[in-house]
C-alpha cells in the first residue's frame, strides 16, 4: 500500500485533471416518466443532461442507456395503464421512441451537444460481425464527441419488455466499449439489505467485491421488487456482467445526477493517494487493488451516497464476455469434475477436450453457444457416486447420444437451421438413433457452470465424448481442432 502524497485539496484538484474515463449511464423508466401520469420528469432529465455535458467538458466520454419509450408512448396515446398485450407494448414503443429521442435531442441541444440514437436487440449482438460493427460505431461516435443514446429496440425485441429496465443492455454496452464506469441510476441511493421504504432496519451496502457473496445478504423481497429497490435483481446481474469485464459498477440515485461527477472524483482521489511514493510518474493503481476504507480513513473524504461493485482483478477478454453474456445457448455439454476443475483455472485457456465430456443436451451446430453443465445429485438423494462416475467416463457407442430430446435437424433459432443442416448433412437418418445412456440416471441433475462456443455439432461431440482427441479424425472423418468447445467462461468454479 502506498502512502498519501500531498494534501487532500491537492489530490482533489489533481483528480479533476486526471485522464479521461469512459462512462456508461443507465437511466430507468421510473427516472424518465412519472409512474402514474407518464409525464416526462423534466427536472431529472435536465439534471442528467447537465451532468453529461459537465463530464464531457472534463474530457470524459459518455454513453447514455435510456429506457422509457413505452412510458412516453402511453402519454402520447393518452392510455392510462400499461397494456398486457405484447403487440400493444411494441406499438407504444414505436410511438414513444421517436418522442423520447426528440426530447433528449432538445435538452442536449440547449448545450450544443450532439447525440446519436442506437437501437439494439439481442439478435444484433448475438452475431459476432454485427456485434463488432456496433462496437466500432459506438467508438467512432465517442471519438467524434457525440453522446450515443442506446435503447433496446422494443418494437421488434421481446427481451427488454420481458426482463425490464435495460440493466443487462447497459452492462453489455459497457463491456463493448471497455468502459471504466457503469452507473445504474435508480430511485434509491444504493443497494440495501431490504426494502428501505418498508424495513427501517434495512442497511445500505457500500462496497461489493463479489456479487455471488452479496446475494446472501440481500433479502428475497428486495430482489423481487420492482421500481426503486428497484429491479435490484437485474441490477445485480448487470453488475456481475460488467465487473467481470473489469468495469467499476455503481448504483446511485437518479434524483441527484450530479453525484456521478462527485463519485468519479472521489475514486480518482483515492487512487491518486494510493500511488507509490516514487513520484507522479508512477502508474495510478487500479480500483480493484485498493483497500477503499483504509485509504479514505487517512484522507477523511466525504463519501457520496452510492454502492460500488469493484471490478474483477482478472477481467475476461472481449470474446469470452461476448460468448458468456450475449449469445443464447442452443444446447449443453456435460463435463466431468476433472474438466470443471481445469476450466476453472485461468491458465486452461477455456478449451475443452473430448475426454472431459460426459454427454450432450439438446441439438446445436458448430459455432453456436452452449451451456457448460456438471452433474449433481438433488438434495436428500443418496447414491454411489464413485460407481456412477466409473460407468460414465468410459466410451459410449458412437451412435448413442446423451440427450433427453432426440436430435433433429432443427435449432433453437430459425436463423440457425441452415447452419445446423450443413453441419449434419453427412449424417444419415439411420445414424440418428437416440438412447438414454446409463449415466443419465433419474437421480442425477445438471447445473450450468459456464458457457462456451462449440467447435463441433451436438451429434459429433456425442460420438467423441470421453475419448482422446486423437480419435476425432477416425470417428468424424476430419478434425478441425482437438478441442470440442472453446472460449469457455466458467462462472461457478469448483467449490
Amino acid at each position: 500500500m502506498g502512502h498519501v502524497r500531498g494534501t487532500t485539496d491537492d489530490l482533489i484538484r489533481l483528480s479533476k485533471r486526471s485522464p479521461s474515463s469512459t462512462i456508461v449511464i443507465k437511466l430507468g423508466t421510473s427516472s424518465i416518466v412519472h409512474e402514474e401520469t407518464h409525464q416526462p420528469l423534466l427536472s431529472i432529465l435536465s439534471s442528467v443532461v447537465e451532468t453529461v455535458v459537465n463530464l464531457r467538458s472534463h474530457g470524459h466520454k459518455v454513453v447514455l442507456v435510456s429506457s422509457g419509450a413505452i412510458g412516453v408512448g402511453l402519454r402520447t396515446m393518452d392510455i392510462p395503464q400499461r397494456p398486457k398485450s405484447l403487440s400493444k407494448k411494441q406499438a407504444l414503443s414505436a410511438v414513444g421512441q421517436g418522442r423520447l429521442i426528440a426530447l433528449w435531442d432538445n435538452l442536449f441541444g440547449q448545450f450544443d451537444q450532439r447525440i446519436a440514437q442506437i437501437l439494439l436487440t439481442r439478435g444484433d449482438i448475438s452475431d459476432r460481425t454485427r456485434y463488432l460493427n456496433a462496437v466500432n460505431t459506438l467508438k467512432e461516435l465517442l471519438s467524434m464527441g457525440v453522446v450515443p443514446i442506446v435503447n433496446e429496440n422494443d418494437t421488434i425485441s421481446v427481451s427488454e419488455i420481458k426482463f425490464g429496465d435495460n440493466d443487462t443492455l447497459s452492462a453489455i454496452t459497457s463491456c463493448m466499449i471497455h468502459a471504466d464506469y457503469l452507473f445504474l441510476l435508480t430511485d434509491v441511493d444504493g443497494l440495501y439489505t431490504a426494502n428501505p421504504r418498508k424495513d427501517p432496519a434495512a442497511r445500505k451496502i457500500d462496497v461489493v467485491t463479489s456479487v455471488a457473496d452479496i446475494r446472501a445478504q440481500v433479502s428475497t423481497s428486495t430482489l423481487g421488487s420492482n421500481l426503486g429497490t428497484g429491479g435490484m435483481e437485474t441490477k445485480l446481474i448487470a453488475a456481475e456482467i460488467a465487473t467481470g469485464a473489469g468495469v467499476t459498477t455503481i448504483i446511485t440515485s437518479s434524483k441527484v445526477p450530479s453525484t456521478i461527477a462527485d463519485i468519479i472524483d472521489y475514486y480518482t482521489t483515492l487512487r491518486l493517494s494510493s500511488r507509490p511514493s516514487s513520484g507522479t510518474s508512477s502508474p495510478v493503481p487500479k480500483l480493484q487493488t485498493i483497500d477503499l476504507e483504509h485509504v479514505n480513513s487517512s484522507l477523511n473524504l466525504k463519501r457520496p451516497p452510492h454502492t460500488v461493485f469493484k471490478p474483477s482483478p482478472v477481467p475476461v477478454r472481449d470474446l469470452k464476455a461476448w460468448t458468456s453474456h450475449t449469445l443464447y445457448p442452443a444446447g449443453g455439454v456435460i463435463i466431468d469434475c476433472g474438466a470443471h476443475a481445469v476450466l476453472s483455472r485461468r491458465e486452461s485457456g477455456g478449451r475443452l477436450l473430448p475426454v472431459g465430456v460426459l454427454g450432450v443436451r439438446g441439438s446445436f451446430a458448430s459455432g453456436q453457444a452452449v451451456r457448460i453443465l456438471i452433474r449433481c445429485l438433488p438434495e436428500g438423494t443418496v447414491a454411489n457416486i464413485s460407481e456412477r462416475r466409473s460407468r460414465s467416463t468410459g466410451p459410449d457407442k458412437a451412435g448413442h447420444v446423451d440427450s433427453e430430446v432426440p436430435l433433429s435437424r432443427r435449432s433453437s433459432s430459425s436463423s440457425l437451421v441452415g447452419d445446423l443442416e450443413s453441419d449434419t448433412q453427412t449424417i444419415m437418418d439411420d445414424d440418428m438413433h437416440v438412447t438414454r445412456c446409463s449415466e443419465e440416471s433419474d437421480s442425477w441433475e445438471v447445473k450450468e457452470v459456464g458457457r462456451g462456443l462449440a467447435n463441433y455439432n451436438s451429434f459429433q461431440i456425442s460420438r467423441v465424448k470421453g475419448l482422446n482427441s486423437s480419435r476425432i479424425p477416425q470417428l468424424l472423418g476430419y478434425a478441425d481442432t482437438e478441442y470440442v468447445v472453446e472460449n469457455i467462461t466458467i462462472r461457478i468454479p469448483v467449490s
